[in-house]
């Protein structure tokens, strides 16, 4: 059997065999329920969209990817079990990819179970389904792209609070980087180029992009690249710390 596949499914089935998983799913809900129909006025608005729903996601993910993610690896170097996984027969890369695939289908299964939200609006007016879709993957790609760093911080620290305060600050850092407040500020010391690459960085200024229906190949290759580079510096974290 696939070496990734047989991670991937131990670690999904993990996440379901305590109440940590319900717990984490029910507070998600509640969550995007409450922000999207109280604070975001869906009712109030007049208009058959998901905007309101999606625009509070990057605060959610702020504090609850993070949470999902300080387990990863914390807590496999905390009991020792880490040694046991590099003993299999799979490789470092195999193990990393497995454990970020079966959490991020586990935030994904997360995102899924709110459903009704849509149904909701669908049965309120007719909302443009094709950009609710293109919302949904943005807010997939940016939980992954949350998931990615606090996957490689988490293998840098055996205490879970730690890795969970980093995830969470460095998350931070990536979302306000495309805020007109520091742009501004970037831009009073450094060129324009610099101003733009700062930009660029940003997790909402692509989820945003997505999120109105406009899937551009730039913000899918950032997220990609953005996972890519996080997972290849977590593999390279664990490796240099094996013998810790």
């Amino acid at each position: 059997m696939n070496p990734i596949a047989t991670v991937f499914r131990r670690e999904l089935r993990s996440y379901f065999s305590t109440p940590v998983a319900y717990v984490f799913i029910v507070i998600f809900l509640l969550l995007s329920g409450a922000l999207t129909f109280y604070m975001g006025g869906l009712f109030e608005r007049g208009q058959a969209d998901l905007q309101a729903f999606f625009s509070f996601h990057p605060v959610l993910y702020l504090f609850l990817v993070p949470a999902v993610a300080m387990r990863l690896w914390a807590e496999e170097r905390k009991s020792g079990t880490i040694e046991l996984l590099l003993t299999l027969p799979i490789t470092m890369w195999q193990a990393v990819l497995a454990k970020f695939l079966a959490a991020w289908a586990f935030i994904g299964i997360a995102l899924a179970l709110t459903f009704p939200v849509w149904i909701t609006v669908n049965y309120l007016g007719d909302p443009d389904n094709g950009v609710i879709v293109a919302s949904y993957l943005g807010s997939l790609l940016m939980a992954g792209g949350f998931l990615a760093i606090g996957s490689c911080l988490s293998a840098a620290t055996r205490n879970q609070v730690v890795a969970f305060i980093l995830t969470v600050v460095v998350c931070f850092l990536f979302m306000v980087a495309g805020y007109p407040l520091v742009l501004d500020a970037v831009g009073a010391v450094l060129p324009q180029g610099a101003v733009d690459a700062v930009s660029g960085l940003s997790f909402l200024t692509h989820f945003s992009a997505i999120s109105k229906g406009v899937i551009d190949l730039r913000d899918l290759i950032y997220f990609v690249l953005t996972i890519g580079f996080w997972l290849y510096a977590n593999a390279v974290v664990i490796d240099l710390k094996k013998a810790d």
